[in-house]
């Protein structure tokens, strides 16, 4: 559960730090995601999931 929190935490974070800093080019990002097919975007997110457990699998295995 710990790591569940962890993460989004982090996400949090980064997301708010984001907004924050370049608010202009989160639209930017918002406009591009808005132009690419619905297949791009599922395939983008599941290879930002992929990366993600992996990520958290790695942390965990060696850290």
């Amino acid at each position: 559960m710990i790591w569940v929190l962890t993460g989004l935490g982090l996400v949090l974070a980064f997301e708010g730090l984001a907004l924050a800093l370049a608010p202009s080019r989160i639209e930017e990002a918002l406009d591009f995601l808005a132009r690419i097919g619905p297949e791009q975007r599922r395939m983008l997110g599941l290879v930002s999931l992929a990366i993600g457990v992996a990520l958290l699998w790695g942390v965990k295995l060696w850290g």
